[in-house]
């Protein structure tokens, strides 16, 4: 059991109704979350430095870094994708994975 939003705890291995999901490591999910934790902090530091009226340099420059820590969650997220779901539903004979992996990797390369 893990905790969601709003402090209700849920099973990761039932599947929601019309939703598919993901059960994964804790390592694994320990590492996401802590990414994106940094990355609020980060946004919420970029908010503080436009409410100080902070110098336009400064901001974009950390915008520029939340941009590559955003592109790094999704590195991990998409290596670890590839490595347990497309290849479990490749060897369980599930091809139209391959069309929705290309149909993210081109939404990922707008």
């Amino acid at each position: 059991m893990r905790e969601a939003e709003g402090g209700k705890e849920y099973d990761a291995t039932e599947e929601p109704c019309c939703h598919r999901t993901k059960e994964r490591t804790e390592k694994e999910y320990k590492s996401l979350l802590n990414r994106l934790k940094r990355i609020e902090g980060q946004v919420r530091g970029i908010r503080g430095m436009v409410e100080r009226d902070a110098y336009c340099p400064d901001i974009l420059i950390q915008v520029a870094a939340v941009n590559a820590a955003l592109n790094a969650f999704n590195k991990e997220l998409l290596g670890n994708h590839i490595r347990t779901c497309v290849v479990r539903d490749i060897r369980e004979g599930r091809e139209e994975t391959i069309d929705e992996l290309t149909a993210t990797l081109y939404k990922l390369m707008k």
